[in-house]
């Protein structure tokens, strides 16, 4: 298993939108247990293909206290929802933010596993705001969408001066110390 290196906010490949998948092979099985492996390494409990740059509408999730208990959703379709809830939330393509997100409370998932069966699962709590995140993922979308303006800035002007602070450190440690 391989770890993935992560896209994060605001790299514009994370604006593409996946693209189904046409059957579940040896490079999707793979592709599932690397990102499963990246997902635990970030450490975090969901990621979509999408972050990882590859444009392929697959998720994997594992919400346990154990990280025990891994899902993976292949092609994943909302086919019904109910309620609503507020839910902070971060994610590993945006570091060290959190902020709350309206979702449905409840949704009924139809997806392929890893093995590429179908099946419909009804979803609740922290799992049914997880796969709608993820799942906003692979149509281009981030949790900062839903912020306000003024959040959003915030944010922007927070993330432009950690790249400045971090291209300047990259700057000083490329200077050569001089031998003597």
């Amino acid at each position: 298993m391989t770890i993935l290196s992560i896209l994060e906010y605001p790299d514009p490949r994370l604006r593409i939108r996946a693209e189904p998948v046409k059957s579940v092979d040896v490079e999707v099985k793979t592709l599932v247990a690397d990102m499963l492996e990246t997902m635990y390494a970030a450490p975090g409990i969901g990621l979509a293909a999408t972050q990882v740059n590859i444009h392929k509408r697959v998720l994997v999730i594992d919400i346990s206290e154990e990280r025990n208990q891994p899902m993976c959703f292949i092609n994943p379709e909302i086919l019904s929802s109910e309620g609503e809830v507020s839910y902070e939330e971060g994610c590993l393509s945006v570091p060290d933010v959190f902020e709350s997100v309206i979702r449905s409370e409840r949704i009924k998932v139809k997806s392929l596993d890893e093995n590429g069966e179908t099946s419909e699962q009804a979803l609740d709590g922290l799992l049914a705001i997880c796969v709608q995140h993820e799942m906003d993922h692979l149509e281009g979308k981030l949790f900062v969408d839903y912020l306000s303006y003024l959040k959003k800035d915030r944010l922007n002007k927070k993330l432009a001066k950690k790249a400045r602070l971090r291209s300047k450190k990259e700057q000083t440690d490329r200077i050569p110390t001089p031998v003597i």
